[in-house]
């Protein structure tokens, strides 16, 4: 498997820049990937989730596509079967989220990695969160549930045009999901200054490398099922249903 450097090289040959030691940005490897970030994560957040874009942020509507496609026990069994897809190595060198793009970001993006921020992350003279080993599960026309989702997406769009039209063809679809096997958090600020992270500790390994009242850093390691942090997106109406 390529290594970070190699990826690294490769990120830098494609979109034109000179990375020298250094992670890439979040901004430079979700824009190579074609990857957004959610706009909220947990261990249930789906492959197929339907989400709609307002111009400025992404919305999830509530619902799934394969809710519309299927019922009752084939709606559960394609569920297992959704929730059980793969996690593979997404071939994305480590990168990092400095505090300026914790900022342009939003200030809820910690929390899609399960960091609690108590303060306002503006004060911090320094803030990032480097994210490590990504993995990637994702919904194809090769492999089970994709195979049998398609074969029911082309007849729901027949059959079912209102609802499709309504709910599914001009909204997004989560086709990608992005999940990251362990963070780096850093946080340096002047003393007193009321500002300090927090995490769960339910399937999460936390270790400390440094904990002063200044200087912070740790490593949080995820177990068990992990939640997301950010999606391939595809247009109900570019679906493929070939």
């Amino acid at each position: 498997m390529q290594n970070n450097q190699q990826l690294t090289d490769l990120l830098a040959l494609d979109l034109g820049l000179n990375i020298v030691n250094r992670r890439p940005y979040a901004k430079e490897v979700f824009k190579w990937q074609d990857m957004d970030l959610l706009p909220h994560s947990s261990t249930d957040t789906l492959l197929c989730e339907i989400f709609e874009w307002n111009g400025r942020n992404w919305r999830t509507t509530g619902n799934n596509l394969i809710g519309f496609l299927f019922s009752g026990e084939n709606l559960n069994q394609i569920k297992n079967q959704l929730i059980n897809v793969p996690k593979n190595p997404a071939l994305i060198p480590d990168f990092e989220f400095t505090k300026e793009s914790m900022l342009e970001y939003g200030l809820s993006l910690p929390s899609l990695f399960n960091i609690g921020i108590n303060g306002n992350i503006k004060s911090a003279k320094d803030f990032s969160v480097k994210v490590n080993g990504v993995t990637k599960s994702r919904i194809t026309n090769i492999d089970s549930p994709g195979v049998e989702i398609l074969r029911n997406y082309s007849e729901f769009t027949q059959s079912k045009s209102k609802t499709y039209r309504k709910n599914v063809k001009f909204n997004f679809l989560s086709t990608s999901l992005f999940y990251a096997e362990s963070v780096e958090v850093y946080l340096e600020k002047d003393s007193g200054v009321a500002l300090d992270v927090s995490f769960q500790t339910q399937d999460v390994e936390v270790e400390a490398k440094i904990n002063t009242d200044t200087k912070k850093n740790f490593v949080l390691k995820y177990t068990g099922n992990q939640a997301p942090f950010a999606a391939k997106f595809t247009k109900g109406k570019d679906f493929d249903i070939s």
